[in-house]
């Protein structure tokens, strides 16, 4: 048994999960996790439907995007993923969706404010745009990593999808969820052409405080067990 198959199978799990529950269709998006310890991610491989692919069929792939396990060539997004790692230590788990309501925003170039308060606590002040750059292109990696700095854990892109981080793969997923729910109520109420009441800062710098504590014992943690 491969030293990374608790990986693989989380992987698998999700990516097929995704599927499910509507956030991707066919070969659309990919699921990636940091494997513990190393320069190196589990994600899912190109152009495959998550449905027919098995824990054998993800990659395993290092920084340098050398595949050290897999039958197939990894997501065409792979650089993308190891690029938001290196960039942001909190990071554990990456989930790249077309969902539906979070892709209106991508082809209207909105952002979304903070507007729930369960939504904010995990997923951070607002849901920035990231500027359109061709799947896979070392481009959109740049674009991706100039916004990260707003310590976010989700993001659209525009004419594209959207980014949904977390410090575990389960964290990640809830964000995506978190994010088809605020950009589908979002969708409504501006439908509606009436006033949209946003949290006020004083409560989003609070809930973005609890957040940011995470992140950073998160990278301490890393820190503490680095040889």
């Amino acid at each position: 048994m491969s030293k990374y198959q608790l990986y693989k199978e989380s992987v698998l799990q999700y990516s097929q999960l995704l599927s499910h529950r509507g956030y991707t269709v066919g070969t659309g998006g990919n699921t990636s996790m940091l494997i513990e310890g190393e320069n190196a991610v589990a994600i899912t491989p190109t152009a495959m439907d998550y449905f027919g692919i098995h824990i054998d069929d993800i990659c395993i792939v290092d920084f340098d995007m050398n595949l050290l396990e897999g039958k197939f060539k990894p997501s065409i997004e792979t650089k993308m993923h190891i690029e938001v790692y290196k960039n942001r230590r909190d990071v554990n788990a990456i989930i790249h969706t077309h969902q539906v309501y979070a892709s209106i925003f991508a082809l209207i170039s909105e952002p979304i404010p903070a507007l729930f308060d369960e939504v904010t606590l995990n997923t951070g002040h607002c849901i920035d745009i990231i500027p359109y750059a061709l799947s896979g292109s070392q481009q959109l990696s740049q674009n991706i990593v100039s916004q990260l700095k707003n310590r976010c854990n989700c993001y659209i892109i525009q004419n594209h999808g959207a980014l949904s981080l977390g410090m575990s793969i389960e964290n990640a997923f809830r964000n995506v969820e978190l994010l088809e729910k605020i950009s589908r109520t979002y969708y409504y109420a501006l439908q509606s052409g009436r006033p949209i009441n946003k949290l006020p800062y004083s409560v989003v710098a609070r809930l973005c405080k609890k957040l940011y504590e995470k992140q950073d014992q998160e990278i301490a943690r890393k820190k503490s067990i680095q040889p």
